[in-house]
């Protein structure tokens, strides 16, 4: 993705951020009591005083012995400071989201709305999130091969998987329209080939990341290899929470749809 283009998705995302501090703060002076403090400052210290409205120039001096009276005022003031600010750059950003159709599609659709034929002559900088799925997709691989006496057991994409878990997983993927590839092989920074349950592509984000479900936590020599798996992504610069995501279960403790849902959500909502 570009950089003018990533710019707005940047900025669509501070303003969402910033009406939902400008709801909590306004939430919050809702609850305080009436009142301003203003803090004097003197060549001993400073001073605290409780001015029930604009025409009291003076106030009432609060001892410094009332500490949660003081703690409340101040937090006041700065919430309504901070309140202000936040509202000041919502508008600043609600003018330069509002100015036009969002960059980023109108980029993608200049190489998108091409036909096929002419698409295959060009070389885009961007394309729809239909293209980019398209071409992710379309890259062939050989997983690994997964022995007979398994159970059988095939996602709604008519794929055959190792576990019930993951079986979840990939039609849980599918049915939000999250792009997936089962056991994909993955080249390591050593050279090494692995082959990651799921390799999901975050469409929005153009980004991949390596979903790892660990199903036999009780077995110690599962564990092992899943422990010493970690450290191979890790060698490569493949993180936790970065560009890995890793689901757990043992017998007793199984992955249940909600969680494969809230992971989910969490990564990719």
């Amino acid at each position: 993705m570009t950089d003018c283009t990533d710019l707005y998705c940047k900025a669509k995302r501070r303003y969402d951020e910033l009406l939902q501090i400008k709801n909590s703060k306004e939430m919050t002076l809702e609850k305080m009591p009436p009142g301003k403090i203003h803090v004097s400052k003197t060549p001993h210290g400073v001073q605290y005083y409780l001015r029930q409205d604009s025409t009291d120039k003076t106030g009432k001096y609060i001892p410094k012995s009332e500490t949660s009276t003081i703690r409340q005022y101040l937090q006041k003031a700065y919430d309504e400071k901070i309140l202000r600010l936040v509202s000041q750059e919502i508008q600043s950003l609600k003018r330069l989201l509002g100015n036009s159709e969002n960059p980023v599609n109108i980029i993608r659709r200049a190489y998108s709305d091409f036909p096929q034929e002419v698409k295959n002559y060009i070389t885009p900088i961007d394309v729809s999130d239909e293209d980019f799925i398209r071409s992710w997709l379309s890259i062939p691989y050989k997983g690994k091969a997964i022995p007979e006496y398994l159970p059988i057991l095939e996602t709604n994409q008519k794929e055959r998987v190792r576990s019930k878990s993951e079986l979840n997983i990939a039609n849980a993927l599918a049915e939000q329209g999250i792009p997936y590839k089962y056991e994909c092989p993955l080249q390591l920074s050593n050279g090494m080939i692995i082959y990651p349950d799921f390799t999901v592509l975050d469409v929005k984000r153009r980004k991949v990341w390596y979903w790892e479900h660990r199903g036999m936590m009780d077995d110690k020599d599962y564990a092992r290899n899943a422990v010493l798996k970690m450290k191979s992504y890790l060698q490569s610069g493949i993180c936790l929470g970065k560009e890995l995501i890793i689901s757990e279960e043992t017998g007793t403790n199984p992955l249940g749809t909600n969680e494969i849902n809230e992971i989910i959500k969490t990564y990719f909502g």
